[in-house]
């Protein structure tokens, strides 16, 4: 896997992403406005139980199936591929049905145990059916991502994204707090119609099973899904714990808060995120029995990551009090604190989450579990010392925390058992990213306001030179030729 693949992966999925992002804009900003801290902590604390639910019934079975998917498209198996992706659909079906049932059937135990009260059962129980949206998506998009098609996937979330937000904004503004599970459950709706609208282009073998052989089928699924399942479950609970804690804590307008800063730490960081998922995983499911190919695709996919998101990191941190203001409004500057360690943290992801992919390609799932243990048990502990010594910026510290500690371990795990090692560009990146950010988080609590945005603000065009610098070299004029060699002109001496 060349650079000039990884970054054609990721300017078509952060092109997607840059649209996803201008139409997430304009929807969250008329939503905060509405609603206002509270409206947003609620609609967070709805979409983490549904997301509790859904990792629980869903199995894992969404990023297994597009990790069998990859190997029976590389199998060349036309009739192994079509029973594969019945066997996917089938059981996301019931999985999502699982999970709807569930939460409809305990929502008055949720509402008590998150609200203290059951004034929220009602809502809880119409928002279950976002569960079952969301698990036929998965199916759909299984597919499409298993058979490498980034372009639909690109078009899919663009359109899905359009939808919701046309159809969710009238419904908030009409119904205001009432009209949030309607508004969630509108969004997940889309995601089915767009989904289902590109699955059907893609044409497969017609295989006849019954359901029972589909179940014998997804025995290879769910061997690895219920161990992906663990993991997604345990990020799910510990993001519902934490809400919990923090509205019994620190009240339903500090959850809102918390909500604005974890979602804008990763709006940017996503585009990259969102491309390791889509073309990075499949390929290195298919790579998984060289390790050394492995390696490579890895730090190949750490450098690119770095070089894309470093500099919109530090932008971020920079104009966090304007980013904020954009997104949400000024009731939401109390988060301004909570951001700029959170972004310090997803930079540490942009190195953990392509060497963590090596487990879920090399299908080990007890390393993988106890990985996730460790990384959430310590995200729990830490935000319990954040929030008890340092109030609601400790929640931001935590999150630092967890990510650093999560890359020690995570290295030394990948590196003893598939001689996994860091070539000296990816270091180099590394803590030329680090000292990057060090800098400016120290510039801004250190110097005056005004004297820190100018110097920062030179940093972030410093950086962002160099990085587009280093991407051109690296990807070559073959990617387009005419624009590539007019910027890298101006680089040159």
């Amino acid at each position: 896997m060349s650079y000039k693949r990884i970054l054609q992966t990721t300017l078509i999925m952060g092109s997607s992403s840059v649209c996803n992002t201008l139409l997430g804009i304009v929807r969250t900003k008329i939503l905060a406005l509405i609603l206002g801290p509270s409206g947003i902590g609620l609609a967070g604390i709805y979409t983490t139980v549904t997301g509790l639910f859904s990792a629980v019934c869903g199995l894992g079975i969404w990023e297994s199936g597009v990790r069998q998917i990859a190997n029976a498209v590389g199998s060349g198996d036309d009739e192994l591929v079509g029973r594969t992706v019945l066997t996917i659909r089938r059981a996301t079906l019931i999985c999502g049905a699982l999970g709807f049932v569930a939460l409809v059937a305990f929502s008055g135990i949720v509402s008590k145990l998150t609200f203290g009260h059951d004034g929220h059962t009602r809502d809880l129980a119409l928002v279950s059916l976002t569960i079952l949206f969301g698990a036929l998506a998965s199916g759909q998009a299984a597919l499409i991502q298993g058979m490498r098609r980034i372009g639909d996937l690109a078009k899919l979330g663009v359109l899905g994204s359009l939808l919701g937000t046309v159809i969710s904004i009238p419904i908030v503004y009409a119904f205001g707090e009432r009209g949030i599970p309607y508004f969630l459950i509108s969004v997940s709706a889309m995601s089915i119609l767009t989904s289902s609208w590109y699955a059907r282009k893609i044409r497969t073998a017609s295989v006849r099973a019954s359901w029972l052989e589909s179940l014998r089928d997804a025995h290879p699924l769910l061997k690895l899904g219920v161990a992906l399942m663990s993991g997604a479950l345990m990020t799910a609970a510990t993001q519902y714990i934490l809400r919990v804690f923090i509205v019994r804590e620190l009240g339903l307008t500090a959850a809102g808060v918390y909500q604005a800063s974890t979602t804008l730490s990763l709006v940017y960081v996503g585009i990259i995120l969102n491309a390791m998922l889509t073309d990075f995983y499949p390929r290195l499911a298919a790579a998984s029995g060289n390790n050394v190919e492995c390696a490579s695709l890895v730090n190949k996919q750490i450098e690119v990551g770095l070089l894309l998101a470093v500099p919109g990191i530090v932008a971020i941190m920079t104009f966090a009090p304007w980013v904020i203001a954009t997104f949400y409004s000024a009731k939401f500057l109390s988060a301004v604190d909570i951001l700029r360690w959170q972004i310090l943290g997803v930079m540490l992801q942009l190195v953990t989450w392509p060497m963590g992919f090596i487990l879920r390609a090399k299908g080990n799932g007890k390393l993988f579990f106890l990985s996730e243990l460790f990384a959430n048990s310590s995200y729990l502990v830490l935000t319990w010392v954040g929030i008890t010594f340092f109030g609601l910026p400790g929640l931001g510290g935590a999150y630092f925390g967890m990510n650093l500690t999560y890359l020690v371990l995570i290295f030394f795990i990948v590196r003893g058992y598939y001689a996994f090692g860091f070539t000296r560009e990816s270091v180099r990146l590394l803590i030329m990213s680090c000292i990057a950010l060090a800098g400016v988080f120290l510039l801004t609590a250190f110097l005056p306001k005004t004297a820190s945005l100018i110097a920062n603000s030179v940093v972030t065009l410093v950086v962002s030179g160099y990085s587009l610098k280093v991407l051109l070299s690296r990807a070559g004029e073959e990617m387009a030729p005419g624009l590539l060699l007019k910027i890298k002109s101006c680089f040159s001496p």
